[in-house]
């Protein structure tokens, strides 16, 4: 188990909070702690492998876990059900581990979410986990939208771009392929956009063509 005080902080504060559905204005209550509790344990684990230098290889493995309940729909829903015993989710949870070749720690921390019957929570933490990871070590995430698939390189020059605008040390790229685009791509981050793409440029045409033919018909 995690020898860690944050983590045991983390599982004292998430017995607590009731799983009873609510009705009503109550429902939002239930949610607002839902997500304290997901937000807890994904800080205890950051905590955790930032204190043992350890941040990461966790976090490459967070990201992993992130992808597959992403990819595999069947495996959320086992880990998920709470009728599923816990011994065989740990069993799915440990063959994954050693196949992916996850860190300790974050065994440990998979471990301790089986125990607390935590696990339908795993995406809300991986989630979290992903914010409070970008805001402690000053990562800009930038959605890149695209009709193909990019190129390395041209992955890296959008970094160093983005890198340029934003001041953030480290930049980290989420490629989408948005085939309504035809061609180019859109950069997405925080509140802001680069549109590149062809679709926007033909928008545009279309738009001015619009305002002239207008102009002249007035």
């Amino acid at each position: 188990m995690i020898a860690s005080k944050s983590l045991r902080a983390a599982s004292s504060r998430a017995a607590g909070v009731s799983r009873v559905p609510a009705r009503g204005r109550k429902a939002f209550t239930v949610l607002a702690k839902k997500n304290e509790v997901s937000e807890s344990y994904a800080k205890a684990l950051v905590d955790l492998a930032d204190e043992k230098g350890k941040l990461e290889p966790v976090h490459a493995d967070v990201d992993a876990v992130a992808a597959l309940l992403k990819e595999n729909q069947k495996l959320y829903e086992l880990i998920a059900n709470p009728v599923v015993d816990a011994e065989k989710k740990r069993s799915v949870l440990t063959k994954i581990g050693k196949e992916a070749g996850f860190h300790q720690y974050t065994m440990n921390f998979l471990n301790v979410l089986v125990q607390k019957d935590r696990l339908a929570l795993l995406d809300e933490i991986c989630e979290s986990f992903e914010e409070q990871y970008c805001k402690l070590t000053d990562t800009q995430v930038a959605v890149v939208r695209s009709a193909v698939k990019l190129e390395q390189e041209q992955q890296f020059m959008i970094a160093k771009k983005l890198q340029e605008l934003t001041g953030s040390k480290n930049i980290k790229l989420r490629p989408v392929i948005d085939q309504t685009l035809i061609a180019g791509f859109v950069v997405e981050y925080g509140s802001s956009q680069i549109d590149l793409s062809i679709k926007n440029q033909i928008e545009k045409v279309a738009e001015q063509l619009t305002k002239e033919m207008t102009l002249r018909m007035a």
